[in-house]
């Protein structure tokens, strides 16, 4: 008779494996029930601690004092109810609730990230976020529908606007300037769709853009004597790739003594200097009245006295008022527009201008373009995510039916860093621009000239 192995012996056939399995098999069903019943408890606290807050006391603390308000009250209902919530729990729910309270819910933290540009929200379960140029899915989840409709109706409430089925799509500007963008079912098939473009809280200059390989330094020099010698600037480019930011670069050149009037469809610009008038438009109300487009906007602005006038984004009828001012004494007016090309760019212009019915022949439309515009300057988000300045393009004159232009810069890629990144040169024309004699008047030829030699180097 074999005598039975004892402890610390192992047996000549038991495997270990397929018990530890089983274990698992076993374990795995008590750990789901196990994280259910907690996050049942969890949702109960929250229930609770909500029932027992006052919305006027709420709306009335400063948030750091609500939110140990908050935690307390959130140990006493654990204590009271025998739910067992460590203290970083505790915190991360006080944190949630007054984030749902006073804030945008789980999108506060993604608010407060500075290195991100735009939320993109899918529905409750799907929300993507652009940081450094790339997008990328975010952890961040909402509850459920409910949830996230209820942060939709509370962006939507706080500019005074309405969000359900019968009103699904709303912009907005949130307190910080940020502009968001929502859509409701039935549009929004998978539950209701939030676009965040975040506010930048720190302005961007010349400097900061050559550091982040935006553009060389001497191209930088040639755009910094355009806003200075008063040329009248279109800045060209898709969605996110950066208008705003270099227009806002652009205008720190503008003298301090001169008065800016800016017309925006939702207020970004940051201008720096002291004798800044700023008009936004304004939605029609539920009942379709009281509607100010950025038309009705120009029309008001050239009745001002500004020196200048930046209008944020032609999109419509307006870059007809655009035109007007940059050919009526209006010197170094800007703007942007979407558009693929610089070339595109004058296209657009054109098409919007006939959006208006003014009944005006295409030649006329280009001989006045070809009048106002002095410069455009094209930038593209590429696919390392990097921002560049791809074109920089002198608008010439007319030549029969055609607008003459000269690319003054245009970036040619060579190819990929060891980091991953694009390289690329840019291909200088030397060119004698047609605003020669304005450069003479402002005393910049020689900066000019400087700027243009460094480019070829």
């Amino acid at each position: 008779m074999s005598a039975l192995p004892t402890f610390g012996q192992r047996p000549a056939v038991a495997p270990i494996s397929p018990p530890l399995r089983v274990a698992e098999e076993v374990d795995a069903p008590a750990r789901a029930e196990h994280g259910q019943t907690h996050a049942a408890a969890l949702a109960e606290v929250r229930t609770l601690c909500l029932s027992r807050m006052d919305p006027m006391a709420v709306a009335s603390t400063p948030p750091d004092r609500l939110a140990l308000e908050v935690e307390r009250l959130i140990a006493d209902i654990a204590t009271e109810r025998r739910i067992q919530l460590n203290g970083r729990e505790q915190r991360s729910l006080a944190a949630d609730l007054v984030h749902d309270m006073l804030g945008l819910g789980p999108l506060e933290m993604l608010l407060q990230d500075d290195l991100i540009a735009d939320i993109m929200v899918n529905g409750p379960y799907r929300v993507f976020i652009e940081r450094r140029g790339k997008v990328e899915i975010s952890p961040v989840r909402f509850r459920d529908t409910a949830h996230l409709s209820n942060i939709c109706q509370r962006i939507a409430a706080g500019v005074g606007r309405r969000i359900d089925e019968s009103s699904p799509m709303v912009d907005a500007r949130l307190k910080d300037g940020s502009r968001a963008n929502i859509v409701f079912p039935p549009i929004a098939l998978d539950g209701p769709y939030l676009s965040i473009r975040k506010f930048a809280k720190k302005s961007i200059d010349f400097a900061k853009l050559i550091e982040f390989g935006a553009m060389t330094a001497p191209v930088a020099r040639v755009l910094e004597i355009a806003g200075r010698c008063r040329l009248n600037t279109i800045i060209s480019g898709g969605t996110g790739s950066g208008k705003t930011t270099l227009l806002n670069a652009m205008s720190r050149m503008i003298d301090p003594g001169e008065r800016i009037v800016t017309v925006e469809d939702a207020a970004e610009l940051q201008l720096q200097q002291p004798h800044v008038v700023r008009l936004e438009t304004r939605p029609a109300s539920l009942e379709g009245r009281g509607e100010i487009t950025q038309r009705d906007l120009m029309r008001n602005a050239l009745r001002m006295r500004p020196d200048r006038v930046i209008i944020g984004e032609v999109r419509a009828s307006e870059a007809f008022d655009m035109l007007q001012a940059m050919n009526t004494g209006h010197d170094g007016s800007m703007s942007t527009v979407h558009a693929n090309t610089t070339r595109d760019a004058l296209t657009r212009i054109e098409n919007m201008v006939q959006m208006g019915s003014m009944g005006l022949p295409s030649r006329a439309i280009r001989t006045q373009i070809a009048g106002a515009v002095h410069l455009i300057v094209q930038v593209e988000r590429q696919r390392d995510g990097g921002r560049r300045v791809t074109q920089v393009t002198e608008v010439c004159g007319m030549e029969g039916e055609v607008i003459i232009m000269n690319d003054i810069f245009q970036l040619e890629i060579t190819g990929n860093g060891p980091d991953g990144r694009l390289r690329g040169t840019y291909r200088v024309s030397r060119a004698r621009p047609g605003f020669q004699p304005r450069l003479q008047y402002f005393g910049l030829e020689r900066a000019w000239t400087a700027a243009m030699e460094d480019a070829e180097r």
